[in-house]
């Protein structure tokens, strides 16, 4: 069994990490599957998902703070939409990521949440999610 759940997400700044961790949980939930895993997808070239603490929010924060040290807004990017930054962020950090469904829970460490990373906004995003159950 199988099923794919899409929500939309908008950000309101810049670049900004914001945390669905709850909004999957409740997609795995929806389903009802016991034993599995949870595929996250973001389907936007400037946009990615990430794990890691969502505890403290200066951990975000901090992230977000070295991507843009790391790979300034500005630079002699060739890109004429003039959001090559965001384009490499989002390569970096990645599309999608994969969770185990234990007895209908996501498998996350106890400071670990799921972010969806907006390296373009502010912007109407998808995030898609696609329940996948065990098969023996």
């Amino acid at each position: 069994m199988a099923m794919m759940q899409t929500f939309s997400i908008r950000s309101s700044k810049q670049t900004e990490l914001i945390d669905i961790t709850r909004m999957v949980q409740e997609a795995v939930q929806k389903v009802g599957v016991k034993e599995g895993l949870c595929v996250i997808f973001i389907p936007h070239t400037t946009a990615a998902v990430t794990i890691n603490e969502n505890a403290d929010p200066s951990v975000p924060r901090d992230i977000l703070m070295e991507l843009n040290k790391i790979i300034p807004f500005e630079d002699r990017y060739q890109h004429t939409e003039g959001n090559s930054a965001a384009h490499i962020k989002s390569s970096l950090v990645g599309c999608s990521q994969t969770l185990l469904i234990d007895s209908g829970r996501l498998l996350l460490g106890t400071w670990q949440g799921i972010f969806f990373c907006e390296f373009d906004g502010p912007r109407n995003r998808q995030v898609h999610v696609k329940v996948v159950a065990d098969g023996g």
